[in-house]
């Protein structure tokens, strides 16, 4: 009796232990940076950043342009998956269907600049992402402006309440009512914004079972070189994968 009491007991401390190394595993994010359209040059530097932040946090950073990424069994391993700088129909039907599933089943997403002007012809993705891209300034497009932070959120800490950025700032339609900006653009301190006093460039929504944030800065290398967006997109995705 005692030697079947003992391997019980021996079998509910392993099957704890393999509980317990599975709720601690490395964080699985993937980053997909597939483009249709526009081709960011700065989406090479924004995934050195990311995989600097993964080895700093002990993330595992996997890195694909391929559509046949997003299927059903790795995204089942997928704790975060990253759109950045993403443009066109990146998407075939079984990959639309694998990554909705994702989100259904309480997968996160994280959309980076460009993760906006991507997916137009999929109203799902678009209510995802909180709105499409419509256009940005130019000559120059990239320009300084002003940015004020909404509620106070942790992605958003390591900011003043107003603060100035320079990077490509767009202009977005079917903005989603659903969801919380965590950063707002003044429109006075630059040319070329089309939103007047309401202008989010980084917000948040729970959605469809699932979570996401999407921030609107990265069009430049030199974006990824600033401790504080650095220290906001890591902000960002330890919030989603809490």
């Amino acid at each position: 009796m005692k030697k079947i009491l003992g391997a019980f007991v021996l079998m509910l401390l392993i099957t704890a232990c393999n509980s317990a190394k599975k709720t601690m595993g490395t964080k699985q994010v993937l980053v997909f940076t597939k483009t249709m359209g526009w081709r960011h040059g700065s989406i090479e530097k924004g995934v050195a950043t990311l995989k600097e932040i993964g080895a700093q946090e002990g993330w595992q950073i996997t890195q694909s342009e391929d559509s046949l990424a997003i299927n059903t069994e790795n995204l089942a391993k997928t704790d975060l998956v990253i759109f950045l700088s993403t443009t066109g129909d990146i998407l075939g039907p079984d990959q639309e269907a694998a990554f909705k599933s994702y989100i259904q089943n309480g997968g996160a997403f994280m959309g980076i600049h460009a993760a906006t002007d991507t997916e137009f012809d999929w109203p799902w993705y678009g209510k995802l992402v909180g709105g499409y891209f419509k256009d940005h300034p130019n000559n120059p497009n990239v320009r300084k402006a002003s940015l004020k932070k909404a509620a106070p959120h942790v992605t958003t800490s390591m900011y003043a309440k107003t603060f100035e950025r320079t990077d490509e700032w767009y202009n977005y339609y079917n903005l989603s009512d659903a969801v919380t900006p965590t950063l707002y653009l003044d429109e006075t301190s630059y040319e070329g914004g089309t939103h007047g006093d309401y202008h989010p460039i980084a917000w948040y929504q729970d959605f469809d079972g699932g979570r996401m944030y999407y921030t609107g800065g990265g069009h430049t290398d030199e974006a990824y070189d600033e401790v504080a967006f650095k220290a906001h997109l890591e902000s960002v995705m330890r919030w989603l994968m809490e």
